[in-house]
């Protein structure tokens, strides 16, 4: 399925100028790096690069574009990729390399960024134009509550309960959090797994994290799962058999696939942005759903399947509640700001991610599974 490109030219100028001023840092006079993937791929689409040079070039950056061709795995970047981001101010991943490097070391000095904007109309929306800045202030106060917090609890319509805190090393701020920069800015830092314990309501399907890609990337389940976790591990399945017995086989299939520790649960965390939107079906294409919706509140995701960030398959919890110490966080996929110790300064500052709050859009591209 191949994304739309229009767009309303103004409000996709003001997601650029979003992206490259507010998220990159750049300034007139700076040289920007896009490597972009083939449109035809049916990832990312078609124009967007395009539509990013040309406001850039706009902005007075000095401008090239660096075709990126797609891997199943890309470890790093090839010697021309490095050589090119290094030689230039600030690099622009739109391609799935971006994603499946974010994790990794990039060249020294180098200012990537990744877009889980996939297309023009995307980047035109309240998604690609709110104000990052002040989400990632946001991210700031969701960091800072969940660090401090005594006990944090989530739950889910279909049965998700798990409980505990997230566990800290002296200086270090928890599991590994990316890299390169994140536009737009959708989710906290992730919790380490392994202090929490409970059973976790897996709806709808399993999914590939963005870390490698592999057949069959998603695998639809016909009615939900509930895993058993503790210290950062699966202790098993819970639902109709046949369902228990597919996800079994999938979890030794893509272990086998890559030979890692299947069982290892190793990181959660939701989305913080209520202009994340998926237009259709996951099921349409599990690639850009996993690549793009986790931003939306609705969702909290899981990392399992290997003992490293962010694993290989996703699970992914509905309209979550949250609660912290206590205080609810998220009440079924929708922030209460107020309990957020900060937050609502960001809000009163930002009239247009205040109205994203006020009005969130539900679209997870979940709508018409089981």
């Amino acid at each position: 399925m191949k994304p739309k490109v229009d767009a309303d030219v103004d409000a996709l100028r003001d997601g650029a100028r979003n992206l490259l001023l507010r998220c990159a840092g750049a300034r007139p006079g700076e040289s920007l790096l896009i490597l972009h993937e083939d449109p035809e791929l049916g990832y990312f689409g078609e124009g967007l690069a395009g539509a990013v040079a040309d406001v850039a070039g706009a902005l007075g950056l000095r401008t090239t574009l660096m075709p990126a061709p797609f891997q199943a795995e890309a470890a790093s970047l090839d010697a021309a990729q490095a050589a090119a981001v290094a030689g230039h101010d600030h690099a622009l991943f739109l391609a799935r390399a971006g994603d499946q490097l974010r994790f990794r070391t990039m060249p020294p000095g180098s200012r990537p960024v990744v877009s889980y904007v996939l297309d023009r109309q995307t980047l035109a929306s309240a998604f690609g134009r709110a104000d990052y800045a002040a989400f990632v202030a946001l991210k700031t106060c969701f960091d800072a509550l969940f660090a401090d917090a005594g006990e944090i609890r989530a739950t889910c319509p279909l049965g998700t309960d798990i409980r505990g805190r997230a566990p800290r090393q002296a200086g270090k701020a928890g599991p590994a959090d990316v890299s390169v920069k994140r536009f737009p800015m959708s989710v906290f830092a992730p919790l380490d797994a392994q202090g929490f314990e409970g059973q976790v309501a897996v709806a709808r399907l399993l999914v590939g994290t963005g870390s490698r890609y592999y057949e069959p990337y998603g695998l639809p389940l016909a009615s939900p799962l509930s895993a058993r976790i503790s210290g950062g591990r699966l202790l098993g399945w819970a639902g109709e058999a046949g369902e228990v017995a597919r996800a079994e086989a999938h979890y030794a299939h893509v272990a086998g696939l890559f030979g890692i520790d299947g069982g290892v649960v190793h990181s959660w965390h939701a989305g913080i942005h209520p202009g994340c939107a998926f237009a259709g079906s996951a099921h349409e294409a599990y690639g850009r759903w996993s690549g793009s919706a986790f931003g939306n509140p609705r969702l909290l995701h899981f990392h399992t399947c290997g003992a490293y960030a962010p694993g290989e398959i996703c699970w992914n919890v509905v309209d979550p509640t949250i609660t912290v110490d206590g205080s609810v966080i998220f009440d079924r996929g929708r922030i209460i700001v107020d309990a957020v110790p900060g937050a609502r300064s960001i809000l009163d500052a930002s009239p247009d991610v205040a109205a994203l709050f006020a009005a969130p859009d539900p679209r997870i591209g979940l709508e018409d599974a089981p």
